[in-house]
């Protein structure tokens, strides 16, 4: 999986998807979801690394069917968080 952290004064957020989903578009029910190197695209970690990551974020964007079972097994998000555009499971996490 690919993570990327931006960390700034106020808050921590976590970009994390499946390897295979970097560079793709996903279209559904008029909903889009652009897997962006940009965004996305930093270092490739294991899940345990990644649920490390996901506990200590405020806010996180989480796309691919590892990387959304690595999110749910630690606790990040519930099942009911999901939402699956063009075939790809897709959840945004946020800490308040």
């Amino acid at each position: 999986m690919y993570i990327k952290i931006y960390d700034t004064d106020e808050s921590v957020l976590v970009a994390v998807c499946d390897r295979d989903l970097i560079g793709n578009t996903y279209r559904d029910s008029g909903l889009k979801l652009e897997v962006t190197e940009e965004f996305y695209k930093g270092e490739l970690v294991d899940a345990a690394l990644v649920q490390t990551a996901l506990l200590e974020a405020t806010t996180a964007n989480i796309v691919g069917e590892q990387s959304i079972a690595a999110a749910i097994s630690c606790g990040a998000i519930g099942q009911e968080c999901v939402i699956v555009i063009g075939g790809v499971p897709h959840a945004q996490m946020f800490r308040v």
